[in-house]
């Protein structure tokens, strides 16, 4: 039979009950359980009186010799391993919950990425085109570059709503021509991401670090003369997004959410395939949602300055209404149900397009 202890009016099994029941189902002897994990037994016996606690090293031997479940052993042990330390504490509980819920962010945020068999081959297609793309390098033409960076500037701002067509996008950004009919706003729009792309290649060719600066520079770029009060600064208040499931966090999260993004972001950048971290770094953003406008913007340059510095080329998202629909959906799914095989998908397809294409201008 299982003992239980009364611990604030709720029945709680303690690691020591757990050891005491599972030695005694396998009818072994203190003595004999002792010898079997290698510790002596009257350090066992500190086990099962609860007067001492095993090592998790030790826990894992245990659960080998005596079987159960292994998420049951380790549960138990760390649970009285939490409690002996905020036991007596003023403010233990209010500590508990506040660890719960970094624990909980830390989890989401590590969480590996997972994709299906059929994603393998894109990556390995994607380093074949960046192979080709470096040798053809020497035929790049500035022309070119300007010409896909407009193509960028009027997609990206397509899909949040500017009205202005390729053609009014280009006499704006390099005729300095106003268009009759369409706001300041549109205009400041088109001219601010054309800056905020020089910003970003510029940064490339520095090798600058990515950090809290330079996002909020960026930012900075795309809500200059637009939102002066909250051009380069995290939101001080709360925002939702139209037609979107997700709810960003609250503000006075953000700060926080954002060092843990950069902390990740440093521990990771090596780690994954470039296009799998630019897709990531966007996903993660988004879902922070820190701007109170601009976040999307300012994802896809961050993401796009990462492509560049790893000899990829910018991924221009369109903004028609059925790639616009297909890009918020698997975005959402990634944000809401934490499947970020999609959004990874999406992204890697939307590069692939825009590595072929850059090789096959190059090469006529």
């Amino acid at each position: 039979m299982t003992k239980f202890v009364m611990y604030k009016n709720v029945n709680m099994k303690l690691f020591n009950n757990y050891l005491a029941e599972k030695r005694k189902e396998r009818g072994l002897l203190m003595r004999e359980l002792a010898a079997l994990i290698n510790v002596d037994p009257a350090l066992l016996s500190k086990f099962e009186s609860g007067k001492r606690k095993p090592t998790k090293e030790q826990v894992e031997v245990l659960y080998n010799v005596l079987g159960g479940s292994k998420k049951q052993w380790m549960t138990l042990w760390l649970a009285e391993k939490i409690r002996y330390e905020i036991a007596g504490e003023e403010f233990g509980i209010d500590a508990l919950a506040l660890a719960e819920e970094a624990i909980r962010y830390e989890a989401k945020s590590n969480k590996k990425i997972k994709v299906d068999t059929s994603f393998k081959p894109l990556i390995k297609e994607l380093d074949m085109l960046r192979k080709k793309l470096t040798a053809f390098r020497k035929f790049d033409s500035y022309r070119v570059a300007q010409a896909l960076e407009l193509e960028y500037t009027y997609e990206s701002n397509r899909i949040e709503g500017n009205t202005l067509t390729l053609r009014e996008t280009d006499l704006i950004v390099n005729e300095g021509l106003t268009i009759s009919g369409k706001t300041m706003k549109e205009h400041l729009e088109a001219v601010n991401h054309k800056d905020a792309i020089n910003f970003i290649k510029e940064l490339m060719t520095k090798k600058e670090k990515v950090n809290q600066s330079l996002l909020l520079s960026i930012h900075n770029l795309i809500l200059r003369g637009v939102d002066t009060k909250y051009a380069g600064i995290y939101r001080d208040v709360q925002v939702m997004i139209k037609g979107s499931k997700h709810f960003p966090p609250s503000p006075f999260k953000v700060r926080e959410l954002m060092d843990d993004f950069f902390t990740w972001y440093n521990q990771h950048q090596y780690s994954i395939h470039p296009v799998l971290f630019a897709a990531e770094v966007h996903e993660r953003l988004v879902t922070i949602h820190p701007f109170v406008d601009g976040n999307g913007r300012t994802a896809r340059l961050l993401m796009n300055l990462i492509l560049l510095q790893h000899g990829f080329v910018i991924a221009n998202i369109k903004g028609d209404a059925k790639t616009r629909l297909a890009y918020y959906t698997c975005l959402e799914k990634a944000q809401v149900e934490g499947n970020k095989s999609d959004f990874l998908n999406f992204i890697v397809e939307v590069e692939i397009e825009a590595l072929s294409r850059y090789i096959s201008i190059i090469e006529q």
